[in-house]
């Protein structure tokens, strides 16, 4: 995990820990203590937009408070429906 620096409100310097996970293949860095629902709603995703898949095991939407951890790789994907 790493100290990634951002501006408070009155624009003072405030470190924050950030760890980075895997996102679609891809490098991406959360907060240390982000949840995958965390995630899901920092992205813009609506929770019932998208399916979810921890280190290649499917989550549930009710499932998604579950903490995330460095190197956790993530995908988002979108739920298939019809009949």
């Amino acid at each position: 995990m790493k100290n990634l620096e951002v501006s408070t409100s009155d624009g003072a310097p405030k470190k924050t820990r950030t760890m980075t996970i895997q996102l679609d293949g891809r490098p991406h860095q959360v907060g240390a203590a982000s949840t995958l629902a965390d995630l899901v709603a920092a992205l813009g995703h609506a929770p019932e937009a998208v399916s979810t898949a921890v280190n290649g095991e499917f989550v549930a939407r009710h499932a998604r408070e579950r903490a995330l951890a460095e190197g956790d790789a993530v995908l988002l994907f979108q739920p298939i429906v019809g009949g």
